[in-house]
């Protein structure tokens, strides 16, 4: 059985997420602004942050794949699902439960700008900026995490440990 040692306490995740969403309403105040998250992990953060912003938002959701079911990247990333709404003008913010080497939400990045939004900003719960591979700016980041393999509040591995309320390190 895997050991699972505290990272996020549930109450510490609420107050990141609040201060969060206080700074991109503060920032995004009178814009047009769409959430994209990037599922299926994204999906929990993405939940709570909609419900603590100030300001009117539209919502929409992509799937890329990099890990399967293992704990490291496979390096080839796949569009699962794309966006459906019309993005062209809007300012954008790429939500994300994690961001490890990069090469993901680069590639999301370079994929989401082909509709020629005005701007595309990152917001991620978990900066793992130790492991960065490829320089991607993050706009609005949670926590700063070192090495390890991370579970819960929608992090997974292997499709487990989703519904956990705080996030933790997994010993496999």
């Amino acid at each position: 059985m895997p050991e699972l040692t505290p990272v996020l306490t549930a109450a510490e995740i609420q107050r990141l997420v609040q201060n969060m969403a206080q700074r991109i309403s503060s920032d995004y105040r009178g814009r047009d602004l769409t959430l994209i998250g990037v599922l299926k992990g994204s999906f929990v953060f993405l939940s709570d942050l909609i419900r603590q912003l100030s300001i009117p938002v539209k919502i929409d959701f992509l799937q890329a794949a990099s890990y399967g079911s293992g704990t490291e990247s496979s390096g080839s990333i796949r569009l699962l699902k794309g966006i459906d709404l019309d993005i062209r003008g809007n300012d954008v913010l790429l939500v994300e439960d994690i961001v490890d080497t990069g090469r993901t939400i680069r590639w999301i990045l370079d994929h989401l700008r082909s509709f020629q939004p005005l701007s595309v900003s990152v917001c991620a719960l978990i900066d793992k900026r130790a492991r960065r591979e490829v320089d991607v700016p993050i706009a609005y980041a949670g926590h700063a995490a070192g090495s390890g393999f991370l579970v819960g509040y929608g992090l997974d591995y292997a499709e487990k440990y989703r519904q956990l309320p705080g996030v933790y390190h997994l010993n496999l």
